[in-house]
């Protein structure tokens, strides 16, 4: 079988049962490991399915979140503990690209007075606290994902693979020791990535509760990190799980 119809066949799987393992597919298409995984890694370039870890789903389009007033408050002593970690790694005259979400924007709040700065972000939060601010401020443009702020499509993604920066500060949805780092939506995956590749060094700043959890699209291994700032909760034997350079906020 030509690769073209076995991914037409791999589609078609998915399209029956909204998921596949690999091992399936194996079996199945009488392939080996590895044909499997460039086949979904393809697929998944076209924008025709998301892997998983162990397998690959049908993608979604932009799937409405926690609304921002629901979640601004939650987990705020956290939160704030993680921004003075973060703004603490930021050196002078950097530019930097921030994620969208409520840890990140702790961070800025901390950066205001940093007229050194330059600021690059998709979340219109984050852009109107740098309204009257000393940072230079730089947004990606693109529509507004409803009650959450955050800025995708294609003129999002058409800046980022424009530029290069000094730091991507990363926040998640989700983050699990072997599965990486994970987004709600195939949409906002692609933003994250986006902004992986456009930076020469990429910390991921988020809250205890986030680990140990998988969501639908893959965003990025931990070992791509430089980094990964979060509270104290999250257990001692836990943090070697997730990566070695591993920064513990005081709550």
């Amino acid at each position: 079988m030509n690769p073209g119809k076995r991914r037409e066949q791999i589609q078609q799987i998915i399209a029956s049962q909204g998921k596949v393992e690999i091992d399936e597919l194996m079996e199945t298409l009488k392939v080996s490991h590895m044909t499997v995984r460039r086949d979904l890694a393809q697929l998944e370039e076209e924008e025709k399915l998301i892997r998983t870890h162990g397998g690959a789903v049908l993608p979604k389009t932009l799937i409405k979140e926690t609304p921002y007033v629901r979640k601004e408050t939650k987990e705020l002593f956290p939160k704030r503990a993680i921004a003075k970690e973060a703004a603490s790694l930021i050196q002078h005259g950097a530019t930097i690209l921030v994620d969208s979400g409520t840890t990140t924007l702790e961070i800025i709040r901390l950066l205001k007075e940093r007229e050194d700065l330059t600021i690059i972000t998709n979340d219109i939060k984050i852009a109107s606290e740098l309204v009257e601010a000393k940072p230079r401020c730089i947004v990606t443009g693109g529509e507004i994902q409803v009650d959450v702020g955050a800025l995708y499509g294609d003129h999002a993604q058409e800046l980022l693979r424009s530029i290069h920066v000094d730091l991507f500060l990363l926040g998640a949805h989700a983050v699990h020791p072997y599965a990486g780092v994970s987004a709600p939506t195939l949409e906002k995956a692609k933003m994250k990535r986006l902004m992986v590749q456009a930076a020469e060094m990429t910390w991921l700043v988020c809250d205890s509760s986030k680990f140990d959890e998988k969501s639908f699209a893959h965003v990025c291994q931990l070992e791509e990190l430089e980094g990964v700032i979060t509270d104290v909760r999250l257990p001692y034997a836990e943090r070697e799980r997730y990566h070695p350079n591993m920064q513990i906020a005081p709550v």
